[in-house]
């Protein structure tokens, strides 16, 4: 996690500094000294490391999950210019971190730590209104001082501050002197703000407005033992009870409504629990909780519960999970991309196909199912197959450096070393690594 952070620190600097010659008067706190082009262009430095990182999810289940949440709330956002990008980090701290550009990383431990959906909602809600109302960019302005460089630590902070507040103070030292470490929380007003056109963005989009009471609440209880003891969030994002007052006091001005909760929430929610610690934890944990009934849904519990097996190789137990799946749960694009991978894994190709284009004609775009089958074609032999199926999703994913990834790799199964090059290529450039995508066209 750290090398993460210190890489993105790096990347920032290097960014910012390009800007540096560009930047207005620092006496005039008004103006902005950060443009919408220079934001996108840190956007770019951030997701360049976030595409490589071991440290963030790579699973496409788990990022669709999160891209489609943060996607919905997106649309009723008050800004549709604003482009943005949501990303998991593999953290067991409870944090959801806004970045300049409108990159979002969420923690599993936040995701873990949720009871449901709207929660989460709740949260991405309330970070999208950090962006859309330029809370970072308008901090940054807001600083007196005349020295180009200090404006850059503070800016590098305020990122990473986002992420890891412990970092984020040791680059504040290093940027100014005592009482800047006061710029690194957001002020009262960004937070009301935030609240506020948070709830409207959640209960638009269809949440439960009441999520965000809940989860705040919990939030609070939780840093009550001590400030080493509080949740990441509450460290940059300071949750009083007059702001928990205030977002109640909208929740009983808003229309009641009753929110089914989303199934895939509780499924990935157990997925991540499943692919946590070692696999005889992880199958012990779901083994007892399913023996004590301890749970919200039995159907989730034994999705993670065959998760958990299969990491173990215990195969025969992941199947009778699976069957149970299929006997008595509502159909899911989860269980159905679950039973296909199981057939891979027990080397089972044929019956792999067979559940993978039943599959993909229900859901037809869904990214883990393609890559599924893709890569089964490979494994196969049937480059051709591959490249067929790549080419005909690429329009609803066109800028999916995996996609480009499995086409070179057909392309160099049929001994194609021109288009292989050049796929490669069109890869790195979608995990924004453009001199490694030039290398690869002067190999082609």
């Amino acid at each position: 996690m750290m090398k993460f952070k210190i890489t993105l620190l790096i990347s920032f600097f290097c960014c910012l500094t390009v800007f540096a010659d560009e930047l207005p008067d620092l006496g005039d706190s008004s103006q902005l000294i950060i443009s919408a082009k220079e934001e996108q262009a840190i956007a770019r430095e951030i997701l360049k490391e976030v595409a490589v990182s071991p440290e963030i999810v790579q699973d496409v289940e788990v990022i669709d999950y999160l891209k489609n949440l943060g996607d919905r709330l997106v649309a009723y956002s008050p800004n549709k210019r604003q482009q943005f990008n949501f990303f998991v980090v593999n953290e067991s701290s409870i944090n959801a971190f806004a970045m300049i550009g409108g990159v979002i990383g969420v923690h599993t431990g936040l995701i873990l730590a949720s009871n449901n959906e709207s929660e989460v909602a709740s949260v991405l809600g309330h970070e999208i209104a950090h962006v859309t109302q330029r809370h970072l960019p308008r901090m940054i302005a807001q600083q007196k001082n005349d020295s180009i460089k200090t404006v850059l630590g503070i800016a590098l902070a305020l990122l990473v501050a986002r992420a890891n507040p412990q970092l984020s103070a040791g680059t504040m030292t290093a940027a100014s002197a005592m009482g800047v470490q006061k710029q690194l929380d957001y002020t009262r007003d960004h937070e009301r703000e935030a609240d506020r056109v948070g709830f409207q963005i959640l209960t638009d989009a269809g949440f439960d407005g009441r999520a965000m009471v809940s989860f705040f609440s919990t939030l609070q209880k939780g840093s009550r033992f001590s400030e080493g003891a509080a949740p990441s969030f509450l460290r940059t994002h300071p949750i009083t009870t007059e702001r928990i007052s205030d977002i109640s006091n909208r929740v009983k001005e808003s229309r009641y409504r009753q929110i089914p909760d989303n199934p895939d929430f509780l499924y990935i929610k157990s997925k991540l629990r499943a692919t946590n610690g070692t696999p005889q934890s992880a199958v012990d944990e779901f083994e007892g909780s399913i023996k004590d009934k301890r749970y919200m849904n039995e159907s989730a519990e034994r999705y993670g519960l065959a998760i958990a097996y299969m990491r173990k190789n215990d195969f025969v137990k992941a199947r009778q999970e699976v069957e149970w799946l299929k006997t008595n749960a509502k159909k899911d694009v989860l269980i159905e991309t679950l039973a296909c991978k199981l057939e891979v894994a027990t080397n089972q190709p044929a019956q792999a196909l067979n559940l993978y284009l039943k599959a993909l004609n229900i859901y037809p775009n869904y990214r883990a199912l393609i890559y599924g089958l893709a890569e089964l074609y490979l494994m196969t032999n049937e480059p051709e197959k591959s490249i067929r199926l790549i080419n005909d999703k690429l329009n609803f994913y066109p800028d999916d450096s995996y996609f480009y990834e499995l086409l070179s790799r057909a392309y160099a199964k049929q001994g194609k070393e021109l288009l292989q090059y050049q796929a490669q290529s069109e890869a790195y450039y979608r995990k924004f690594n453009l001199p490694r995508a030039i290398e690869q066209m002067e190999f082609a």
